[in-house]
């Protein structure tokens, strides 16, 4: 989990469908709604690069 109070870049390997700000986020820059990013999720974990693998296909 990010912590905010610390200035480091967020971890941006892992997406987590818990905080409002990650999935923003991630659908923005995967451009899919929420619905097809947490499908994602679901399904192969997560793990950016797996998301990003999936919805590739």
């Amino acid at each position: 989990m990010d912590n905010l109070t610390k200035r480091e870049q967020p971890d941006r390997s892992k997406i987590n469908m818990h905080e409002a700000y990650e999935v923003k986020y991630w659908t923005h820059a995967l451009g899919v709604s929420k619905e097809k990013l947490q499908q994602a999720v679901d399904k192969v974990g997560n793990s950016a690069a797996a998301v990003r693998k999936e919805l590739a296909t």
